[in-house]
């Protein structure tokens, strides 16, 4: 089996270009005889389709279970340690990127070496000082939250000694000369700011999003499951390209609700209910993120009208101020000023509702977090100016503890050097559109059929 006639399987998310600036900074940030490691992520074992890491991949653009980069300081030069070339897997799964494909992988990824993986432990011993990123990574569907969470599990279970893998690794290389620091802040800060490459893959996220809301929306009656709705979205998502979703479905009814990252998907939907969807998918390692909330029965009521209504409105104040050059903290500010005519304006039918809208305005969280590779993704933005690039979610929020009532809406929001882009804008926002939109059929071409 020679090279040339095997085409291993390379998803071609990012230009040769952008890898090879990315790993160059990375190089630029440390000096000569340091490296950087990054570790890739493990075969799990099922018949599932490999996602590697997100650091991993932000750098090398390379989907190979079990492979490790590093980076040398100052050059940035890269060296890439693979597995030989596997023909009776290549025979059952197809083609893989290998250490036969050398030539291959410089020209796809600018990457300099390809070596074997038990060569990486001299090129640590060598090394002056070597950095690793955050240990604890992040694969499918998750994000830093998500693995502090598992941590925490983890650390409340008394039988539970295991390690990640990143960590494992460390150990088996030596710990005396590893910063554990610096390189996940770096990787941190980078992935904050997005290249237009990102950007394009996060526009086509966003419009199967939107997409897939809509149809969903569209499918909605009583009697059907919270799971149904996941299932219209998923062949949407599917239909888009992406390899699955970006983070478990939130798909609430009624009471359900309450619980803000509710996942369980298992009770029917009712009529005279509310239902939200929160759902996005993993296209090129890119996902968004969303929030809808519409009635089962297709017509909101006077209260949803009253609630959600005052929602929709606040959320539409908040986008007529975000943009480059101003902090979350001063649009939190600008909006609660402009807000405030909006309440006092507003026809409430219940004092604790006028309570929770003027508590909408204290709150400091609606411009939420940034999206990416991680729903919620790397970077802090909070403090500092918006610069273009930077991608977040957008979502007011309001809470009526007294009834258990819990009414947000989101979209996903990227800075530009004029103002911002709405990924998610094609969701159908205003209650009247949701309703038109819920009195037609779905339309099967949503699906590319």
């Amino acid at each position: 089996m020679n090279s040339r006639e095997r085409n291993p399987f390379y998803r071609g998310t990012y230009s040769r270009e952008a890898l090879e600036s990315r790993r160059r900074s990375v190089g630029q940030s440390m000096v000569q005889g340091e490296i950087a490691v990054l570790t890739g992520a493990a075969a799990s074992g099922a018949f599932d389709l490999f996602r590697q890491f997100n650091d991993f991949y932000y750098l090398t653009g390379t989907e190979v279970p079990h492979s490790y980069l590093v980076i040398a300081g100052g050059s940035g030069r890269s060296t890439l340690f693979l597995e030989g070339c596997d023909e009776r897997t290549e025979r059952s799964e197809g083609p893989m990127l290998s250490l036969t494909d050398e030539e291959l992988i410089r020209n796809l990824t600018g990457i300099e070496a390809v070596k074997p993986r038990e060569a990486l432990r001299d090129v640590c011993r060598a090394a002056s000082k070597v950095f690793v990123p955050n240990q604890y990574q992040e694969g499918s569907q998750a994000c830093q939250d998500t693995l502090r969470h598992a941590l925490h599990s983890q650390q409340e279970d008394p039988f539970d000694q295991s390690v990640t893998r990143q960590e494992m690794v460390i150990e088996q290389l030596g710990g005396e000369s590893i910063d554990r620091e610096r390189l996940g802040a770096l990787l941190g800060q980078m992935r904050l700011t997005k290249d237009r490459e990102e950007i394009n893959w996060m526009v086509e996220a966003g419009a199967a999003t939107a997409e897939a809301v809509n149809l969903s929306m569209q499918a909605t009656r009583p009697g059907i499951y919270e799971y149904q709705l996941g299932a219209v979205a998923n062949g949407v998502f599917l239909s888009a390209g992406a390899s699955g979703s970006g983070y478990r479905p939130i798909i609430a009814q009624g009471e359900n609700i309450w619980n803000a990252h509710y996942f369980r998907n298992n009770c029917k939907l009712r009529d005279g209910e509310l239902v939200i969807m929160d759902y996005a998918p993993d296209l090129h390692y890119y996902t968004s993120d969303i929030g809808r909330m519409w009635p089962v029965n297709g017509k909101y009521s006077k209260i949803q009208r009253e609630l959600y209504g005052f929602i929709v409105e606040y959320h539409k104040i908040l986008l007529s101020i975000i943009g480059p050059g101003i902090t979350p903290e001063e649009v939190h500010q600008h909006a609660s000023r402009k807000g405030r005519a909006l309440v006092e304006t507003w026809c409430w039918s219940k004092p604790i509702y006028q309570q929770a809208a003027l508590k909408v305005l204290e709150f400091g969280g609606h411009c939420s977090h940034t999206v990416g590779m991680a729903v919620h993704d790397s970077g802090q933005y909070f403090g500092k100016p918006m610069q273009p690039g930077l991608v977040f979610a957008l979502d007011p929020q309001m809470w009526v503890p007294e009834e258990e009532v819990y009414i947000r809406v989101e979209d996903t929001i990227v800075i530009t050097d004029d103002g911002f882009i709405n990924l998610t804008a094609t969701a159908a926002l205003e209650l009247d559109e949701v309703e038109a939109l819920m009195d037609t059929a779905p339309e099967f071409s949503s699906f590319g059929i």
